[in-house]
């Protein structure tokens, strides 16, 4: 019995083909190398490098803006021969806090907004790297791009200060202790400003939001407080100063590395090293709280 032969269907071109595709055969560098180079990238990126020129005008200018009132300090010291810096140095990232706010208000929605908006962020986790890591990596970067903004002046001073022969242990511990206040504020503001950009992929609400929270809750505990003092309540000064990111830098600052308050009052209208304890406690929290809200808002976007 003849056993009939199966015949191609017409139009059948079925055809397998060798392109040469080979697999990977290099090293797998893992999530700790993505995590690197994300929080290099977002470095990079909150100055503008690697980016068009337009991108770099705006941080770099800040930058020259914080550094610029140090030089002149330096240089009116070491000219007049001042036994002291015109301002201490705990004093001079309070002085200079609306151009910080303004920094992080314009570099935190750039460092986030950016992937919500274009949806990229489940291209990131579809790389060994998980929610956590790309939350620690985009904190470090903005908390590390502020630490240079607010370090960097500091750095100038101190350097005035001993080309001025200034005396060296008292410009070494004051250097010492507002590097500890910068890294404190660096660490709050950074993650207050991700938090606020995370909740929307639009840059122009991101900035205007931030701007908003953080100089806002300045002005309306500056009023508060000196509301406080004209109707003698001094003692209300310090608790209304906890609901302020700024003032709860200050209120740290003169209670543990000595500062001179800038709270209304006069001197000794500070905390104390009691109240200092809960100044620190509620940095701390709102520092953790930050990282929380990080890590829920992108358990969301992620998927």
């Amino acid at each position: 019995m003849a056993v009939e032969q199966p015949t191609a269907t017409p139009g059948d071109q079925t055809r397998i083909h060798n392109i040469g595709y080979r697999g990977y055969d290099g090293p797998r560098l893992g999530r700790a190398y993505a995590r690197r180079s994300l929080y290099s990238q977002s470095l990079r990126g909150a100055y503008g490098l690697g980016r068009s020129l337009k991108s770099k005008v705006l941080p770099m200018l800040l930058f020259v803006v914080m550094c610029v009132p140090a030089a002149v300090m330096v240089a009116v010291a070491v000219a007049t021969k001042m036994k002291d810096l015109p301002v201490d140095y705990t004093r001079y990232a309070i002085i200079m806090q609306g151009v910080i706010s303004l920094y992080v208000a314009s570099q935190a929605p750039q460092s986030v907004s950016r992937d919500l908006r274009f949806r990229t962020v489940p291209l990131y986790f579809s790389r060994p790297i998980e929610t956590a890591d790309y939350v620690r990596a985009k904190y470090a970067a903005l908390a590390s791009a502020l630490f240079a903004l607010t370090a960097a002046p500091l750095l100038v001073l101190y350097a005035g200060a001993l080309l001025a022969k200034l005396d060296f242990a008292a410009q070494t511990e004051g250097f010492a202790q507002s590097l500890v206040s910068v890294a404190l504020l660096s660490l709050l503001f950074a993650g207050i400003g991700l938090v606020i950009a995370a909740v929307t992929p639009r840059r122009g609400f991101g900035i205007a939001a931030v701007i908003a929270v953080l100089t806002i809750s300045y002005g309306a505990v500056s009023t508060l407080q000196a509301i406080a003092v004209s109707q003698g309540s001094t003692g209300a000064v310090a608790w209304i100063g906890l609901f302020s990111p700024i003032t709860l830098i200050d209120g740290v600052q003169t209670a543990f590395l000595g500062a001179t308050s800038s709270f209304p009052g006069g001197t000794g209208a500070g905390p104390s090293r009691a109240e200092g304890v809960v100044y620190v406690l509620a940095v701390l929290g709102l520092v953790a709280a930050s990282h929380g809200l990080l890590m829920r808002r992108y358990k969301k976007v992620g998927l």
